[in-house]
């Protein structure tokens, strides 16, 4: 009797894991979401792109110095991982991508860098050599194709060769950021430390905002656009209010709540969650800024709810089995362990 409760319990536990990571990931891909509509109107005012990123890094960077001073240990212990996820997660999701939409459509880019939920399965199953379930594999296609109705990607027509190839540098970075934001698993399973999330986070943005420094240069910003006023959809709203916006919601909550919903799921389901973030987008530039979504909008939004449905449903329906059968997929379970300790 004492096993079946404790079987009983883990369950829950796990239950309450997966619903808690669901949870964070959306609260993710609502922050990573609002950061388009509260950078246009700066972008509008007078600022850079590349300055705007500049800004959101380096603000993420000052406000988690006290977190990076008190992981400073993480410094010595994992240093390829901070300088990957600076590197990656950090400067080159942002850099890629705001590069790609110099050169074509923003929807065409913004759907080309969410193809990483697939790369991450391909990831998972040809790199790590890890089962991918069908349900997954489901989720990711359905909300690939809600994503290409969301952008419209058909009103693209021409691209531009090197704006595609910089767009598929962007999602092969946030595959990145998936990956490495799941890194400690196989150290819980095997009874290593895991690295704190909240340190890697700090040290990812300080490293992500030094190598921002150096391509955005913003010595040459007009630093007195930040002392004014935007206009966002005929309101005017005050510049230093959008920045706070970004630094603090999509930035600093987006990156926390993220890297700790991929150590309660796994990188693959909390990719097509992520999906997500072009949906939230969407649906925040109609209200704000008075963007109107036209019909397959909507629908293409419909279908990305739905695949990233799926997608999560598939580890609720892999749980209920025997003793056996859960030791064999004991590094999967061992996110949702490291994820709970942390």
């Amino acid at each position: 009797m004492p096993v079946h409760e404790s079987l009983g319990s883990s369950g829950k536990q796990a239950t309450r894991g997966r619903g808690m990571g669901l949870g964070l990931a959306l609260l993710s891909a609502l922050a990573f979401g609002g950061s388009g509509v509260a950078a246009k109107p700066l972008i509008e005012a007078g600022l850079d792109p590349l300055h705007v990123v500049w800004l959101r890094v380096a603000g993420g960077a000052l406000v988690m110095l006290p977190v990076a001073w008190r992981h400073r240990a993480l410094v010595l212990r994992r240093p390829a991982l901070l300088a990957g996820f600076g590197l990656l997660a950090v400067a080159g999701v942002q850099a890629c991508y705001f590069a790609a939409i110099s050169r074509i459509p923003v929807g065409v880019a913004l759907l080309i860098e969410y193809l990483a939920p697939a790369l991450v399965l391909g990831w998972v199953r040809f790199v790590q050599r890890k089962p991918v379930t069908r349900a997954a594999a489901l989720g990711v296609v359905i909300a690939v194709a809600g994503l290409a109705c969301v952008v419209e990607v058909w009103s693209g027509i021409g691209f531009d060769a090197l704006g595609l190839l910089l767009a598929l540098c962007a999602a092969c970075c946030q595959v990145g950021y998936f990956v490495l934001s799941d890194h400690g698993g196989d150290a819980a399973e095997s009874g290593a430390e895991v690295p704190d999330p909240f340190g890697v986070i700090a040290y990812g943005l300080l490293i992500g905002a030094v190598l921002l420094t150096v391509i955005a240069r913003p010595w040459g910003m007009d630093w007195s656009v930040l002392a004014g006023s935007a206009s966002m959809d005929g309101a005017s709203v005050p510049a230093w209010l959008l920045l706070c916006w970004i630094v603090l919601l999509a930035t600093v909550v987006a990156y926390l709540t993220g890297v700790v919903s991929v150590r309660l799921l796994s990188p693959q389901v909390a990719g097509v969650v992520a999906c997500l973030e072009a949906v939230v987008a969407t649906v925040l530039a109609w209200v704000l800024l008075g963007e109107h979504l036209s019909g397959p909008q909507l629908f293409g939004g419909a279908m990305v709810l739905v695949g990233a449905l799926i997608a999560q449903s598939s580890k609720s329906v892999a749980t209920p089995r025997g003793p056996s059968d859960e030791a064999d997929d004991a590094p999967e379970n061992a996110l949702s362990r490291s994820g709970g300790a942390v």
